[in-house]
């Protein structure tokens, strides 16, 4: 497992925006600036504004529904290419898409989550997360475009909070760049210490409207058996990362090789004499 390094980019109007590089990759490193993760950009302004647009960042994939597009567009640096993702496209009740409401109707949202059904949803929103027909048309489109050699500076992926639909395109992403899985886990429990202090105000404010916030919780913060969920879907129906890569995305061979040779820093000794790096 890799030794924890400080990836997090402290950005106040862009919480959860964190750095993936730096994680070691089989014989290699992830390689830094090239690759973020974060939640919504909706309100990024003033200074970080102009911090944001000192990462190099010249794509952003938003993984929201349409609908949640439409309410809360991003706000990007001039020049930065947006490409809208829709992964839960295809569900028309999926909690995920949901957690908008907390800031508006935190009331409703609690009442769908009572009685234990708040962690059952979300175990039940990360497997459509992973098989869905429109999740696996959106992270096919997601990962042809990361690799695409026209595609210029770094990239960001996020979704509403940065830890579910993101989660996934994280977690997938470093195990096919051959991170190892308790890597994988940190970088996804990360989000707990980099999210939650920022719902703060927004959770008081429920309360304050009577709401129990410790109905909110499971779907505001991410949990072990969430990913593993969104796992045991992958192994079910595909076997393995590379097979969910291959038979799920449609990926090639050489399309996943691409994929490292573009985010991964090799170790000298492992480049092969005479070849130089990938």
């Amino acid at each position: 497992m890799t030794t924890p390094i400080d990836r997090r980019v402290p950005l106040q109007s862009a919480p959860n925006l964190r750095d993936l590089g730096g994680l070691a990759a089989g014989d290699g490193t992830v390689r830094p600036g090239v690759i973020y993760r974060s939640a919504t950009l909706a309100r990024l302004g003033g200074d970080d504004l102009v911090a944001f647009g000192r990462l190099g960042i010249g794509t952003v994939y938003d993984l929201r529904t349409a609908a949640e597009r439409a309410d809360s567009p991003d706000i990007l640096p001039d020049g930065v290419r947006s490409v809208g993702l829709d992964v839960l496209a295809d569900s028309t009740t999926d909690v995920a898409a949901s957690v908008g409401q907390l800031a508006s109707d935190p009331a409703g949202l609690a009442a769908s989550l009572g009685e234990g059904r708040g962690v059952a949803l979300m175990r039940e929103s990360y497997r459509n997360i992973v098989s869905l027909p429109s999740a696996l048309e959106a992270y096919r489109a997601f990962y042809l475009d990361l690799i695409d050699a026209d595609r210029a500076g770094g990239a960001l992926f996020h979704c509403t909070t940065g830890k579910d639909r993101t989660g996934w395109a994280a977690a997938s992403l470093l195990l096919l760049l051959g991170v190892d899985p308790d890597d994988v886990l940190a970088d996804y429990l990360e989000t707990n210490a980099d999210l939650l202090p920022a719902l703060a105000p927004v959770l008081d404010a429920a309360a304050a409207q009577g709401v129990d916030r410790e109905l909110l919780i499971p779907v505001l913060g991410v949990r072990g058996e969430y990913l593993d969920a969104a796992l045991d879907e992958m192994r079910s129906r595909f076997g393995d990362i590379e097979g969910y890569a291959r038979d799920g995305l449609g990926l090639t061979t050489e399309q996943l090789d691409a994929l490292r040779a573009r985010f991964v820093d090799e170790e000298p000794d492992t480049v092969d004499a005479g070849r130089g790096p990938r």
